[in-house]
């Protein structure tokens, strides 16, 4: 008889956080706005900036988006910042140059 707790989940080794869940739930904020995603840990945090942008009518080069102050990159997911569920991407917008040439 297979045990209770076995999932019949292979690859979900040691780096799945004491919650069980590969799913987190991250919010997203520009101060005006706070839009709630669940995405997996593996996921690229590109497809989650890219839906921010689109619902908020901008564009995914005029913001960036900050996590504990680090600027977070398309590339990154969950797992390689090592976010837990609930936490906070942060939007700002980009900083445009005024330099006259």
């Amino acid at each position: 008889m297979a045990d209770a707790a076995e999932n019949g989940s292979p690859g979900q080794g040691p780096d799945v956080p004491q919650g069980g869940s590969e799913h987190l739930n991250i919010k997203v904020t520009d101060n005006n706005n706070e839009v709630f995603f669940k995405i997996k840990r593996s996921t690229k945090l590109e497809k989650l900036m890219t839906a921010f942008c689109e619902r908020q009518g901008k564009t995914i080069q005029s913001v960036r988006f900050l996590f504990e102050g680090q600027r977070v990159q398309p590339s990154d997911t969950p797992d390689t910042l090592e976010m837990q569920d609930g936490d906070t991407l942060e939007v700002h917008q980009e900083q445009v140059g005024g330099g006259g040439l």
